[in-house]
């Protein structure tokens, strides 16, 4: 009826909080753009590689069939990039089609006929990330970080940086804004890893990783949870919570998000949360070489 009234914030609420996105009913960039994807189903479109890269909810479900298959196109993210193509070209290939990486009518109706007998797993992306894992280094020396922050939060980056460059990493520091941005830079540097900081409200910090409904971030998953327990010691901690930020979906390596809060007695402990953090990402490796669980 063109009238923002109760029921379509509350509605607004709960499709962002489906999503993965902060359920702040407020339509905003981020969530108009969520809203987009989420009206394209498999087969309403072709897909192919372009650039700048298709994004949609048909792009998932084609990702998270072809993982389930065993072909490999990365994170379930929704986003046609290269490794779907080359993935899906290879299920072409497999089923006697034209192995041109494009997603049409034919290709379509042979995902139809298999799917079947997918199952319901987070398929081969998973597996993949699992094993990159277990061949984690055992120390941060060499490693290659990012340490991003996105305003009032740069005296925690620093110090962060810091002490990730005296435990012998490698580390791009960030201040840009804009998340895409952000990862964007990540990926280009190569990293190994991304830790965000942003600031929050209220009285509690929390860290997300990347996680949908049909995928989720091992490696950012197991990070989480070392960092809260980390940071518990100094500063009041939530549960990790597994997201569909746009900093988590569009980075291509294990990656995290602090939300720290309240943010003046976390600026004055700095130091000691950089020292939580360096501990927490030793942490990790260890565990990575282990067997994440």
């Amino acid at each position: 009826m063109g009238t923002f009234c109760v029921g379509t914030v509350d509605a607004l609420e709960r499709f962002q909080h489906a999503r993965g996105l902060r359920a702040t009913a407020v339509c905003d960039e981020e969530t108009w753009r969520a809203l987009v994807e989420a009206s394209w189903s498999l087969g309403d479109r072709m897909l192919v590689h372009t650039s700048p890269n298709l994004r949609g909810d048909d792009v998932a479900e084609l990702q998270g069939l072809l993982a389930r298959l065993g072909f490999d196109c990365g994170r379930v993210d929704g986003i046609f990039g290269p490794l779907t193509a080359r993935a899906l070209a290879d299920f072409q290939s497999n089923c006697g089609l034209a192995s041109d990486g494009i997603c049409g009518t034919d290709t379509v109706r042979a995902l139809s006929r298999v799917k079947a007998h997918t199952g319901s797993g987070p398929g081969v992306a998973a597996v993949r990330e699992r094993e990159r894992l277990r061949h984690a280094p055992t120390s941060l020396t060499g490693v290659r970080v990012v340490v991003g922050q996105f305003g009032g939060l740069s005296a925690i980056g620093r110090h962060v940086s810091r002490e990730l460059r005296l435990a012998g990493a490698h580390v791009m520091t960030l201040d840009e804004p804009d998340p895409v941005v952000q990862a964007l830079a990540a990926n280009q540097f190569v990293a190994q890893l991304y830790l965000g900081f942003e600031a929050g409200t209220g009285d509690r910090s929390v860290v997300h990783h990347y996680q949908v409904p049909t995928f989720e971030s091992l490696g950012g998953r197991t990070l989480s949870r070392c960092l809260t327990d980390a940071l518990a010691a100094g500063i009041a901690m939530d549960e990790p919570v597994g997201m569909r930020l746009p900093v988590l979906r569009e980075t291509k390596m294990p990656a995290v998000l602090c939300t720290i809060a309240p943010v003046r007695p976390a600026v004055d402990a700095a130091t000691a949360i950089a020292q939580a953090v360096v501990s927490s990402l030793e942490s990790w490796l260890r565990l990575c070489t282990l067997a994440v669980d």
